[in-house]
Parts: C-alpha cells; sequence; structure tokens
C-alpha cells in the first residue's frame, strides 16, 4: 500500500482507523505453506485472537486456512465465517468443563491443557478424540509476563505429569489423536514434543503452535521461514517414518499472517513542546493500542503526511488519562498538527485488545483488497457505548432520596 492510499482511507473513513491489506495476508500464508512443501501433511490454523474479524476469517477460510480458536465465542465466529467444524481447533485456558463440552457438541477439534478437564472430560466422554496440550518449560520470548512455556506458566500440562496423564488416558479408556505444544512464539526444543508424542499410539496430528517471528523494527530478528520449514519438514517425516504412520504437521500462526498487513492511522492533535521534549499527542490512545504499554513493543510510527521531511525526535503520546507513550524520542519527519502517523505491524493483537476505556468509541477497520478500500467494521457510536447499559428509572429521585436518609 502506498502513502496516498492511506492517506484516502483516513479521510474517507476518519481517524483513527486501522487497516488491512490482503495481499499481504495472502502472501504471507502462501510463503509459510510453501516453506513446508516437503511434508505431506500440513495444516496451518489461523489464531483468531490475534484479529478476529469476520471479513480477515472469511479470508483465512478461503486460502485454506484452519482457526485455532481459544473461547466458545471464537468457535462460533468460525462457524459464522464458513470454516467447517473439523477445520477448528478449540484450544481455550482456564475454562469450564461446560465450554468444553459445548464445544465439542459442535464438533470441533478440543485441546485440554490440565489433568481435572481431561479426567472429567474422558470419563463422561471417552468416544471424543482429544488434544493434549504440554507445557515443555521453555522460557519463550525473553519476557516472563507473556511467555506460555516456562515452569511457572498456566498453560499447558507439565512434561512432568506425563505418567499421571497417560494413567487418566489408560484409565478412561478415552481417544488421545493429537499432541500440541506452544512456547510463545517461540520454537525451541522440537524434539520435546516428539519424544511426547511417543507415548500415545493413535495420533493423528502433532501441533507446534505458532513461533514464527515479524520484524518490528529495523534490525529485528524475522524467521527464516524458508530454512526452518526445510529442517523440520525433514525431521517430522523422520519421526513418521519411526512412528509407523503419516501424521499432520500443524501450526497456529496469528502474528506471522497478520501483524505487517496492519497499519493504524492516527492524526496528530497538537505537538506540544517542554523543557525537555516534544510530545505529539494523538487521536487515540492504549484503548486502542494497548501492545506498547502492556508489553513494551515497538512499533514503527511514520509521518505519511511528511514523509520527505525533515527528521526531528518526537515522543508519541495518547490521549488517555493515563500514561500513554507509543514511543519515547523517536526519529519521525517533522510533525505537524493534523498530519496522520501511521503505526506499522498493527494487524495482530492490537484492534483485538481495544477498549472503551475513557469511555472512548473503538475505530473502524478497513480491507484492502485489490486496490479498493473495504468497510469491514463501523466506527462506534454513543449509542454502541450505552446499548448494554440499563438505565434503571426512578432509582435517585429526589422522593426516594429523602427517604434513603432518614
Amino acid at each position: 500500500m502506498k502513502n496516498a492510499d492511506l492517506l484516502k482511507i483516513a479521510k474517507t473513513f476518519g481517524d483513527p482507523v486501522y487497516v488491512y491489506d490482503s495481499e499481504k495476508i495472502t502472501s504471507q500464508f502462501n510463503r509459510l505453506t510453501n516453506a513446508f512443501g516437503n511434508v505431506k501433511q500440513l495444516r496451518l490454523n489461523y489464531a483468531a485472537k490475534a484479529l478476529s474479524n469476520l471479513t480477515i476469517l472469511k479470508l483465512m477460510n478461503s486460502l485454506g486456512s484452519g482457526l485455532d480458536t481459544v473461547s466458545i465465542q471464537e468457535v462460533n465466529l468460525g462457524l459464522m465465517a464458513g470454516f467447517k467444524p473439523e477445520s477448528i481447533i478449540f484450544t481455550p485456558n482456564g475454562v469450564s468443563l461446560e465450554e468444553i463440552e459445548e464445544a465439542a457438541a459442535l464438533g470441533v477439534q478440543i485441546n485440554i491443557d490440565n489433568l481435572s478437564i481431561l479426567e472429567q472430560f474422558g470419563n463422561k466422554h471417552p468416544d471424543i478424540p482429544v488434544c493434549v496440550r504440554i507445557n515443555p518449560h521453555v522460557m519463550a520470548g525473553g519476557n516472563s509476563n507473556i511467555s506460555v512455556g516456562h515452569i511457572d506458566s498456566k498453560f499447558g500440562i507439565s512434561i512432568h505429569q506425563i505418567p499421571h496423564l497417560l494413567r487418566i488416558v489408560a484409565l478412561t479408556k478415552m481417544n488421545i489423536n493429537g499432541i500440541h505444544m506452544h512456547t510463545g512464539s517461540d520454537i525451541l526444543d522440537i524434539e520435546i514434543l516428539f519424544e511426547t508424542a511417543k507415548n500415545f499410539k493413535k495420533l493423528d496430528f502433532i501441533d507446534f503452535g505458532s513461533g514464527f517471528k515479524v520484524p518490528y523494527k529495523e534490525g529485528d530478528i524475522e524467521t527464516n521461514v524458508e530454512e526452518f520449514g526445510k529442517k523440520l519438514g525433514k525431521r517430522f517425516n523422520e519421526f513418521c517414518e519411526e512412528y509407523g504412520k503419516d501424521l499432520t504437521l500443524s501450526f497456529e500462526p496469528g502474528k506471522y499472517l497478520v501483524s505487517e498487513a496492519g497499519h493504524f492511522l492516527a492524526k496528530v492533535n497538537v505537538v506540544k513542546q517542554t523543557t525537555s521534549t516534544v510530545f505529539a499527542s494523538v487521536d487515540t490512545g492504549f484503548n486502542h493500542l494497548i501492545r506498547p504499554m502492556l508489553y513494551g513493543a515497538n512499533h514503527s510510527i511514520m509521518n505519511i503526511s511528511n514523509p520527505t521531511g525533515r527528521e526531528r525526535y518526537y515522543s508519541v503520546v495518547g490521549y488517555i488519562c493515563e500514561t500513554d507513550t507509543f514511543g519515547n524520542n523517536r526519529r519521525i519527519n517533522e510533525i505537524s498538527e493534523g498530519d496522520i502517523l501511521c503505526f506499522k505491524n498493527a494487524g495482530a493483537y492490537c484492534f483485538t485488545m481495544a477498549s472503551n476505556y475513557n469511555s472512548r468509541f473503538r475505530p473502524p477497520e478497513v480491507l484492502w483488497h485489490k486496490g479498493k478500500a473495504h468497510l469491514i467494521r463501523e466506527r462506534e457510536t454513543f449509542d454502541d457505548l450505552i446499548r448494554n447499559q440499563v438505565d434503571v428509572k426512578d432509582l435517585f429521585t429526589p422522593e426516594k432520596q429523602k427517604a434513603t436518609m432518614k
């Protein structure tokens, strides 16, 4: 997409606004698929939590993707988008047995990550195939707040609990058809999962979760998926030969497929000079893009209204009555009030984590597809903000207030 296209979208649909490029999503999907061309059976299950707009889900379905879901609501979104139940995997964490049973009744693949629910589900539904999620105790990402594979993580069944897991399977006679491991956007020790898989004799697939890095700023590490696909594919084929069956190799990419396709556009409300800093305050905040504040994520910021201007240092901040700094002392082409700034890598875990904090409206979403902009979510209105609030009539009339004070 060109700056002129983004500026036109901001003018047409207003700001702030999220924009997604369907061509980039498609190329990322095809690149990942081609990287594992040496595997007989490959399944990419798009992680709906990364970006769950129905139009995006329909795009993924049209590409031949499966769907990774973490809530019954995401399951129903997937079905609404046209995914067949058997192409959806349900990988929740800490949900009730009832929610898992509800998903199972819809015909989706169940993935269970704790021994308690596994035993309960196995006793009640021994004939329903189940995948189990393993915690390999691998620290991933270097951030204990977001890593999901370390020893104190709430995610998965510890590899040290495999004997207990096997005991439950034997007693309930349940059908374990898949093994899953997710280490929070890193794939470190694949042999852990292969060794675990040897304990189960009727597997259909092995799921390595996500693990594909995309660059957020200059110098960031990016996964060489071609090299990785060649190496892992070769090792996976060897394991299938050892196992005596052609299994499906599964992944659950989210960030890799949609992150770089996303652009978040916001207008500069005011340029404020203090004694030590020049602030560029934009018409958005962590209510719309929380990753920089929550995870310390570094999203590149460009002034698409003045792309050739002299670079200066700015701290880009939001309009929320909290500290909501998107970037400190960033070198950005000279900014004037009214300019449109573009936050890159805004496709994954951005809109889906947005809120109405400070009673602000969530922004619209636009899909750039074949050279045209398509509105795929309208900007919220005040009616949306109060839609589910209940105005209890006459609760605070003067008469009742007086009666309460007596």
